[in-house]
């Protein structure tokens, strides 16, 4: 069975957490392949709510096994904290058993954290990413497969730390790294995933000889990939579909379906452009009703319309199968509804994304207008949403006015919508029906 790759079309803070919990009732392995606790997903189960930063979303189904990949940053002590959190939760530790670490990814140390701290001008989560990845790419970090190899070696400790503090002072920072705290650090990270760090690649390789199926899980979303996304205001890793297979340490070819998965309407976090945020009632609807607030920062999510340039890109970049829009029950109540068609930039009309941030800044949206939708309870959505599929109705039991809107969605990003979101419970997804 081919590979499953499930993607944020828009900067991120999609809904990929509901989505890959949901599939994954059919899945056998679930991998997160690039990113760090710089990513949240957020799972509800009737009155249970989920929020996870490096576990896969497909936890929840006891029957998955769970891959962190070789393309991830891990905080170990974060991930400690979850995984102590959902033995507390459930009493189950998949350490080994299910859950396992490649020994390819690379480990995000107290020093990291640090360093991007002194951030100012991206906005970044503070989490450590950039400097892990950085080091990363400068062939100086400490990959989880290393670990046997430095534990307990005096003279790698003494030179690690003594890089580190170099690197803290050209920074301007007054902490340091002790070298007796680093080789504790090191004792301990070794010693709690021992059992789980593994050939992860090879894992998966062999599970799909066997016809198994992978779900290859983004974070954050194709608006923040390193090369692809509205640079510098971005993440440090690649997060569009040309790293799912890579960086979970397997050849594309096991890959066959992709799915984007967007809003029904376009938010952000953080620094730079985002030419259809509103700053009115319509923006305040729908971060009140959206409830947008980061999962990870808690940080307030920025919201705006529909953005088909954006979403063009995003496509053009990863090529999606298909689209789980999300989150069309927080447009309900409202009048009217515009997707951006195109920007205006220094006076001409473009269909495109400027690669330079300074030139997105100046991008002012192009409009079109549809009718809205009447708006329901979170209650009703779902009793909308769990008739539709009980009675094999797909979108047709949505109002006229929405089917529309997904409809034209489809049209301007050239991609069928296989199921969509009306609320935060698993259940509240409506799937395709083919006619």
């Amino acid at each position: 069975m081919p590979a499953t790759v499930v993607l944020g079309a828009q900067w991120g803070d999609e809904g990929k957490g509901k989505l890959v919990d949901r599939i994954a009732e059919q899945a056998t392995w679930v991998v997160r392949f690039q990113g760090g606790n710089n990513a949240g997903h957020t799972v509800v189960l009737g009155e249970q709510v989920l929020k996870f930063h490096l576990l896969p979303s497909g936890i929840t189904r006891k029957e998955c096994n769970l891959v962190l990949g070789d393309g991830m940053v891990i905080d170990p002590w974060v991930l400690d904290k979850e995984l102590n959190g959902w033995k507390d939760t459930t009493g189950e530790d998949p350490r080994g058993h299910r859950l396992f670490v490649s020994e390819r990814a690379h480990i995000i140390l107290p020093y990291h954290c640090i360093l991007d701290g002194q951030d100012k001008k991206i906005g970044t989560t503070g989490r450590g990413i950039g400097p892990t990845y950085a080091d990363k790419i400068n062939r100086i970090g400490l990959r989880f497969g290393d670990l046997a190899e430095v534990d307990g070696d005096g003279a790698w400790i003494a030179a690690t730390a003594a890089r580190m503090n170099a690197s803290l002072e050209a920074a301007g920072c007054e902490d340091r790294i002790a070298e007796e705290k680093l080789a504790e650090d090191i004792a301990w990270i070794h010693a709690a995933y021992a059992t789980s760090i593994s050939n992860t690649g090879l894992m998966l390789d062999n599970a799909l000889k066997l016809d198994e199926h992978v779900i290859l899980e983004g974070a954050q979303g194709c608006l923040l990939d390193i090369d692809q996304g509205t640079f510098p205001f971005v993440t440090s890793s690649v997060t569009s579909r040309g790293n799912a297979g890579h960086g979970a340490g397997i050849h594309p070819g096991h890959v066959e379906e992709v799915i984007g998965i967007t809003k029904a309407y376009i938010t952000r976090v953080g620094h730079g452009s985002m030419p259809t945020e509103l700053e009115d009632e319509v923006g305040d609807h729908l971060g009140t009703v959206g409830h947008e607030f980061g999962t990870t920062t808690g940080r307030k999510r920025r919201c705006g319309w529909f953005d088909a340039v954006v979403m063009r890109h995003a496509q053009r970049v990863n090529g999606f199968t298909g689209l789980a829009l999300t989150k069309l029950d927080v447009l309900g109540g409202l009048e009217e509804l515009k997707i951006c068609v195109a920007y205006e930039l220094d006076g001409k009309e473009i269909l495109e994304m400027p690669a330079s941030a300074t030139a997105l800044a100046r991008c002012k949206p192009i409009y079109i207008s549809m009718p809205g939708f009447p708006g329901h309870s979170l209650e009703e959505w779902l009793m909308i949403a769990k008739k539709a599929n009980k009675e094999d109705v797909g979108f047709a039991t949505l109002p006229t006015s929405a089917q529309l809107y997904i409809k034209k969605i489809e049209a301007l990003v050239g991609v069928q919508c296989t199921s969509v979101g009306v609320g935060p419970d698993r259940d509240a997804t409506i799937d395709r029906v083919e006619a």
